[in-house]
This record gives C-alpha cells, structure tokens and sequence, in this order.
C-alpha cells in the first residue's frame, strides 16, 4: 500500500510560479508510473502531466505545456510538478498519483489506470 502526501500548494497571482510535491511511502516509489491532475471547483478532474518510472518520459496537457514541468526523485520518493506562468483558471486541488509502470501513452492520461491517489493541495490563482 503507497501513501501520497502532496504538499507546497498555497495562494499566488496570475503569473506566478509554484511548485508542488508528493512525497511516498509505504511501497517502492521506483516502479510507478506517477502523474499529477487536478480538479477546478464545479469540474471533473484533469489530467495534468505524468512522468514514468525512470523519469525517461513525460507527457503534459496541452494547456499546461511550456508552462509546467513534472519531475521525479527516486532516491527520495517524492515527485514534483513546477508549474510558471499560472492562470486564475487553474485555480484547483491538484492531485499526485501512482500506476503501473507499464501504461501505454494513451493510458497515462486515463484516471482509472492508477492504483493510489493522494488527498490533494489546493492552489488558488488570483486575477
């Protein structure tokens, strides 16, 4: 069983920066497949970005590209998610989760292909 604690969100302006972390316990960090997502007030959930197990790879939402990097350190179970330029419309709960380490590229984006899920950080943007 993983546990996922995400922390470091907060209150920033349009256009700030801001980064949030998740760190793991409890399982072996080094084998999931972990993304983040996030759900506005009124919205369902999105997908946001995710990173695979070696950090090889990442994939972001075309909303969110250019402007936010996911990245991952093994030797501390914890991932990351950098997110610059923030918008009043990204006002939301982030999430981090944790799937298999085999997930197609497609499957990375889908919900329902990760196993644990964190209680979320709140970030509001204001205008």
């Amino acid at each position: 069983q993983v546990q996922l604690v995400e922390s470091g969100g907060g209150l920033v302006q349009a256009g700030d920066s801001l980064r949030v972390s998740c760190a793991a316990s409890g399982g072996t960090f080094g084998i999931y497949t972990m993304a983040w997502f996030r759900q506005a007030p009124g919205k369902e959930r999105e997908f946001v970005a995710v990173i695979t197990w070696n950090g090889g790879r990442t994939f972001y939402a075309d909303s969110v590209k250019g402007r936010f990097t996911i990245s991952r350190e093994n030797a501390k179970n914890t991932v990351y998610l950098y997110m610059n330029d923030l918008k009043p419309e990204e006002t939301a709960v982030y999430y981090c989760a944790a799937g298999p380490a085999a997930l197609t590229a497609q499957d990375m984006t889908k919900q329902k292909s990760y196993i644990y899920w964190g209680q979320g950080t709140q970030v509001t943007v204001s205008s």
